[in-house]
């Protein structure tokens, strides 16, 4: 499976940007999927998973701000960012894990075992 991310860029603080995650069969898109993060110098870290029944699992940090969803073709993952913080500075990456339909692990970084190169989000204070 490949993941594709793209989306990221320069803002400033308490603007949007909307990430894209385009996976290379739109099946893959069936699995358990979601959106981390990783800071220079910190640990990569969840921010949102869908599962293939639609639910959905948010780190505390983004709750409210962040919305992850699915295009309709299947083939698409998107994050939308709103309000962003300087403390959304990293990069992003889009994983899968294709073992399962439902995100029984969470926000577990380990347990996705498929991964894009990641996109930069850049947030200016």
């Amino acid at each position: 499976m490949q993941l594709v991310e793209s989306g990221g860029g320069s803002v400033q603080a308490g603007g949007s940007l909307r990430l894209s995650c385009q996976a290379s069969q739109y099946i893959y898109m069936s699995y358990c999927i979601g959106w981390f993060r990783q800071a220079p110098g910190k640990e990569r870290e969840g921010v949102a998973t869908l599962d293939s029944g639609g639910k959905t699992t948010y780190a505390d940090s983004v709750k409210g701000r962040f919305t992850i969803s699915k295009a309709v073709t299947m083939d698409t993952i998107y994050l939308q960012m709103n309000n962003l913080t300087s403390d959304d500075t990293a990069m992003y990456f889009c994983a899968a894990d294709d073992s399962q339909f439902y995100c029984s692990y969470g926000l577990v970084v380990s347990k996705y075992t498929s991964w894009g190169r990641g996109t930069q989000v850049t947030v200016s204070s």
